[in-house]
């Protein structure tokens, strides 16, 4: 039985990931380290504070100032998704869905509080989440499933009894480690990674989510 719905946000609510790309990418140019798309692949869905200390040591920077690069990715990041940020396709017709069914719906991203609160803003959906959780509390972000454990502790509900929906093999990995149900919405680049096979069910979007329960 489910009980309470967990979300991601970057990649499944909000087409952000490009923003982040875009941010990382520009963050280390000036540090004359190049990245591209398929490099970022191996960080997508972990947090800003452990993407930075992924490539500083990938390169090898030695003594840097890490929060500096932190800033300058969130700035840019914050910038975009206010100038451009819009819900991905079935964002609010699934939100609805379940609002419907008052079942309640926790937003859980690895993004720091102050970029998800720029994303609901944007978008108009803050009323739809009983709470927003983010990763930048927590120990560890994904995919250990801390971020996942705390939301479903904010709903007093098993975590058996929580469905997570993720864009990211990061966060798939860290529903599953939390014990709840999964259903993946990959990127259509990513679709076919047999990482996502994990999760218990796998649509490209959430217009075929809600197709799907219609039925």
């Amino acid at each position: 039985m489910i009980n309470g719905v967990i979300m991601d946000m970057d990649g499944l609510l909000i087409d952000s990931e490009p923003f982040w790309r875009k941010a990382e990418i520009e963050a280390f140019a000036k540090l004359d380290c190049k990245l591209d798309d398929r490099m970022l692949n191996r960080t997508m869905g972990m947090r800003n504070d452990e993407v930075v200390k992924y490539w500083v040591s990938y390169f090898e920077l030695g003594e840097v100032n890490y929060g500096a690069i932190e800033l300058d990715i969130l700035a840019s990041v914050q910038e975009q998704v206010e100038a451009n940020g819009r819900h991905l396709p079935g964002v609010l017709e699934t939100l609805d869905f379940f609002k419907n069914k008052q079942i309640p719906i926790v937003l859980a991203s690895s993004s720091p509080m102050g970029i998800i609160q720029s994303v609901v803003d944007t978008l108009g959906i803050e009323r739809y989440f009983k709470v927003m959780c983010s990763a930048e509390f927590e120990e560890l972000g994904k995919p250990h499933p801390a971020v996942f454990l705390s939301a479903a502790n904010y709903l007093r509900i098993p975590p058996e009894e929580c469905v997570v929906f993720e864009d990211s093999v990061n966060g798939v990995i860290a529903a599953k480690a939390a014990k709840m149900h999964c259903i993946a919405i990959p990127s259509a680049q990513d679709f076919k990674d047999k990482r996502y096979a994990i999760a218990d069910m796998v649509f490209r979007s959430l217009t075929e989510f809600l197709a799907f329960e219609s039925k």
